[in-house]
């Protein structure tokens, strides 16, 4: 990363501009996300949610990624995750049918057809997620408090689904417009504005007990204390140096990428010669940033949210597969580890698969091998000791596998180091941090985001200063 570029380039009105409107955007969003939904007193039912958000991780996962939306039932509560679910069936049906994967070949004006398809399945999954929100709030979370929210009319529906569909079809268009500035993907910096309007909530969880010094103070050497918890502050030590080495391996793998070298033929067009150059191709370790991990997150909230509309219906026949939904598919506590159950141990181990399988799959989204290939081939460019056409395809799928492999699996274990984290602390103090997973899972999203970002700004700012090295 250049940053003497990037300092550079802010005198350039065209980058002040455009990450002004990226500033201007994030801090809207912020707005948004503590205009509540009018369906209750605003005050009341506040306090009521941050109550339930803070009692288990389920409430705290989708809280972190809305933004803290979650806590004041606010209109972009249903916030990304249509849109994030309208994409996967779409890539999902580019591969299957093959009429999509040929409009997707087409170019630019093909892939915007899937685009406005994918903007228009997100509105029916807006209004089904922003029903089935209001009515977990109002047959559970606010179970018999009729001074909090009453029974909703047929118009306070409406309104009330109206305007969370409006704040999720918001969302989307604010994150295209972040995404037309060139400065980061607008649906990934949307969500890591919103957990990092979350981590100091998450820090406090720390601070708190670390500086209760109720049962003593730490003493260095016998000469002088300090006014923190001995115990929580080896712990806070420990983590803070686990997260570094965690924030340093995550840097290097984003970062890591496989050289290819590319041969161009040498051509004669009448007087002129063409080609006879080397080029690169360069293959990222982990093609598929971030991505992998907000899809598995939003796919495992899926089970403990049926699980919950299940458990809110009231239906005898369905409390068992309800009750066991949301048991199996939240993040687990670390006393929850304890005992002969298997049961604590789903959730991560789902969720580590899950990152493995979705960076897979996108990788295959943003890295065609047969794509590259036809294009190589069609440039007269080849790699060294490989011929062109089918073998060129094969040697690049099995180099990319290669590297998914690994990078897959290191990722998953990154994602689940918290939750291991909880688990050890727990086993050799006995003391529960609750929390540490949702920040485990902010913070590997935040560093992918932010490094993509960087990345991207960087090359806009070599775009806006090039005149500066001639």
């Amino acid at each position: 990363m250049n940053w003497k570029t990037i300092f550079r380039s802010l005198k350039n009105r065209d980058m002040q501009k455009r990450l002004l409107i990226v500033l201007a955007i994030i801090v809207a969003y912020r707005f948004l996300s503590v205009i509540p939904v009018p369906i209750a007193d605003p005050t009341q039912l506040r306090d009521v949610l941050n109550s339930i958000v803070n009692s288990t991780d389920f409430g705290g996962f989708l809280n972190l990624l809305s933004g803290g939306a979650l806590a004041s039932f606010s209109i972009v509560l249903v916030g990304l995750t249509p849109f994030i679910t309208a994409s996967i069936i779409s890539q999902l049906l580019t591969k299957a049918i093959p009429k999509l994967e040929e409009l997707n070949k087409d170019g630019e004006s093909g892939r915007r057809k899937i685009n406005q398809w994918t903007r228009i399945v997100s509105i029916p999954l807006a209004i089904i997620q922003s029903i089935a929100f209001i009515y977990i709030l109002r047959q559970t979370v606010l179970a018999g408090n009729t001074v909090v929210l009453a029974e909703p009319t047929p118009m306070e529906w409406i309104v009330a689904v109206g305007a969370m569909t409006a704040g999720a079809i918001l969302l989307m268009w604010l994150g295209e417009l972040i995404t037309e500035q060139g400065v980061g993907n607008g649906i990934s910096l949307l969500i890591f504005a919103g957990i990092l309007s979350q981590l100091p909530s998450i820090l406090t969880q720390l601070g708190t007990p670390l500086f209760d010094t109720s049962q003593g103070a730490l003493s260095v050497f016998g000469w002088f204390e300090i006014p923190v918890n001995p115990i929580m502050f080896w712990i806070v030590l420990a983590l803070t140096l686990g997260s570094l080495a965690l924030l340093y391996l995550l840097v290097k793998i984003n970062e890591a990428q496989r050289i290819i070298t590319v041969n161009y033929a040498k051509r004669v067009q009448g007087n002129s010669n063409y080609g006879g150059v080397k080029s690169i191709l360069p293959v990222k370790l982990i093609a598929a940033g971030v991505i992998p991990v907000i899809f598995a997150v939003a796919f495992l909230s899926l089970p403990a949210f049926i699980g919950q509309v299940l458990k809110a219906t009231g239906n005898p026949d369905y409390l068992e597969l309800a009750n066991n939904l949301i048991l199996w598919f939240q993040a687990p506590n670390p006393g929850s580890f304890t005992g002969d159950t298997l049961q604590a141990f789903i959730y991560p181990t789902v969720y580590f698969f899950l990152v493995i399988l979705f960076t897979y799959f996108y990788t295959g989204i943003v890295f065609n091998s047969t794509e590259i290939s036809e294009n190589l081939q069609k440039q007269g460019g080849f790699i060294e000791g490989v011929r062109p056409g089918k073998a060129t395809e094969r040697y690049l799928s099995r180099t990319v596998n290669r590297l998914i492999l690994f990078g897959s699996l290191v990722l998953g274990f990154i994602a689940v180091t918290p939750f291991i984290a909880e688990y050890l602390t727990y086993q050799l103090t006995g003391i529960t941090l609750t929390g540490l997973a949702v920040g485990g899972t902010g913070l590997l999203i935040v560093v992918s985001v932010g490094l993509e970002a960087l990345r991207q700004i960087n090359s806009r700012a070599l775009m806006v200063t090039y005149d500066d090295y001639k």
